[in-house]
C-alpha cells in the first residue's frame, strides 16, 4: 500500500517530475499511488521537473516550485537545450551523473559531516609563460574531486578550489576555479573563514616564470635570435618560487613572498581548522612525507606514490600512505580514489570531535 512504502522510503526521487505532478504535490493532492506516498512519506523529496519549455517557465509552476523547495524539497533545475517538441530552452531531463549527484547528497542530509563546511583544493596549476605556453604538471584534479564528492555525499558543505582540470562539478558543490598558484592562494584564505576543514589536494605548482611574456614568445626562423630565444633557439626561464599554502598557514618562515602577503588563519574563528595536506611522491616517501606533517602543523598528510602506473596522476585508483600527526601510519592498498577519499574522510571526522 501507499502507507508500507511512504514508511519504509528512505528517499523519493521522481524523476522525471511533469507539471502536472508537481502542481499536486505542492496542494497535497492524493489521487494516485505516487502523489499518495509522496503525501504520507517523512523521506526527502528530490524532483527533476522535464516538461515544455512553456509548462516550466510558466508561473504557476515557478510558483508551485518555489513552495515545495520552502518545504525542503530538493529541485534539480532542468537543462537547457532541445526539447521533444523541437523547442529550445528550459526542461530538459538533467544527466544521470547529476540526478545521482543530487539523490547522493539528500541521502546524506544527516551524514557525519553535516553543518560542517569543508574546503577541498584539486588539480594542477597553469603558471603563464607567455599567452599560449606554461609551466604545469601531470595532475587530473580526479583525487581531490573524489574528496569533494565524499564529503557532500556525508551531508558536508562544500568548497571545491579547482585549478585546470577536464572534469565536470560534482552536483551541489560550489566551485571556484583558479589558474595559478597565486590565485590558488588567495582562494584558499577567502574560503577557510568559518570552515572546518582544510584538504589541499591540488598540486600547486613550485615555482613560475618570474615575468610571464604579454605575447607569444616567438622562435623566429633560425636566422639569429628571436624574442626570448637564444641564437640557437634555446630558451631560458627565470622561475621564482610559488608561495607554500600550507606552510604559511603553519606560519613556516619563508613560505609566502612579501610583495603578494601572506596567507593565515586568524580571523574571527570559534574552532580549530582540521588542516589534511598531500604529497605526490616517487622516493623516499615515508621520510619527506614526515618531514612535511611535522613542518607544517598538519592532522593528516597523505602521500601518494606517482612513480606507479596504477597510482598518482590521472589515472582511477591511487596507491596512499596515511600518516597521522599522532605518529600512526596507514599504508593502504591500492585502491579506486573514491575508496581513497572515503578512507581520508573516515580519519578525518573523528578528529573534528575535538574542533
Amino acid at each position: 500500500t501507499h502507507i508500507a512504502l511512504a514508511e519504509e522510503a528512505e528517499l523519493l526521487a521522481i524523476v522525471p517530475a511533469t507539471a502536472n505532478t508537481i502542481a499536486k504535490l505542492a496542494y497535497g493532492i492524493a489521487d494516485n499511488m505516487l502523489t499518495a506516498v509522496a503525501l504520507a512519506t517523512k523521506a526527502p523529496l528530490v524532483l527533476a521537473p522535464a516538461m515544455y519549455r512553456d509548462m516550466y517557465t510558466h508561473p504557476a509552476t515557478q510558483a508551485n516550485l518555489a513552495l515545495l523547495r520552502e518545504r525542503g524539497a530538493c529541485i534539480i533545475e532542468p537543462e537547457v537545450g532541445r526539447l521533444a517538441s523541437g523547442a529550445v530552452g528550459p526542461g530538459r531531463l538533467p544527466t544521470t551523473e547529476v540526478l545521482q549527484g543530487a539523490i547522493s547528497k539528500a541521502l546524506g542530509r544527516n551524514g557525519d559531516l553535516a553543518h560542517r563546511l569543508v574546503v577541498v583544493t584539486a588539480g594542477g596549476t597553469h603558471e603563464p609563460i607567455d599567452p599560449v605556453r606554461y609551466v604545469g604538471n601531470r595532475s587530473s584534479g580526479k583525487m581531490g574531486y573524489a574528496i569533494a564528492t565524499e564529503a557532500r555525499d556525508r551531508g558536508a558543505d562544500v568548497i571545491l578550489i579547482s585549478g585546470p582540470v577536464a572534469l565536470e562539478a560534482p552536483y551541489g558543490v560550489e566551485l571556484r576555479t583558479v589558474e595559478t598558484a597565486l590565485q590558488m592562494r588567495d582562494a584558499v584564505q577567502s574560503a577557510i573563514t568559518g570552515a572546518d576543514v582544510l584538504v589541499m589536494s591540488a598540486a600547486v605548482a613550485d615555482f613560475r616564470p618570474d615575468t610571464p611574456a604579454a605575447q607569444k614568445l616567438k622562435k623566429g626562423n633560425g636566422g639569429g635570435e628571436a624574442q626570448g630565444f637564444d641564437a640557437h633557439g634555446g630558451l631560458t626561464l627565470h622561475l621564482v618560487r610559488n608561495p607554500d599554502i600550507l606552510g604559511e598557514l603553519a606560519g613556516i618562515p619563508g613560505s609566502s613572498e612579501t610583495s603578494h602577503g601572506q596567507i593565515t588563519d586568524k580571523g574571527e574563528r570559534s574552532k580549530r581548522l582540521v588542516r589534511v595536506g598531500f604529497a605526490a611522491e616517487t622516493n623516499d616517501i615515508v621520510t619527506n612525507a614526515q618531514s612535511k606533517l611535522q613542518a607544517k602543523h598538519l592532522d593528516l598528510l597523505v602521500a601518494n606514490d606517482v612513480g606507479r602506473r596504477d597510482s598518482g596522476f590521472g589515472v582511477e585508483t591511487n596507491k596512499v600512505i596515511i600518516f597521522h600527526a599522532t605518529g600512526q601510519i596507514e599504508d593502504l592498498p591500492v585502491m579506486p580514489k573514491t575508496g581513497v577519499a572515503a578512507t581520508i574522510w573516515d580519519r578525518i571526522v573523528p578528529l573534528l570531535s575535538t574542533t
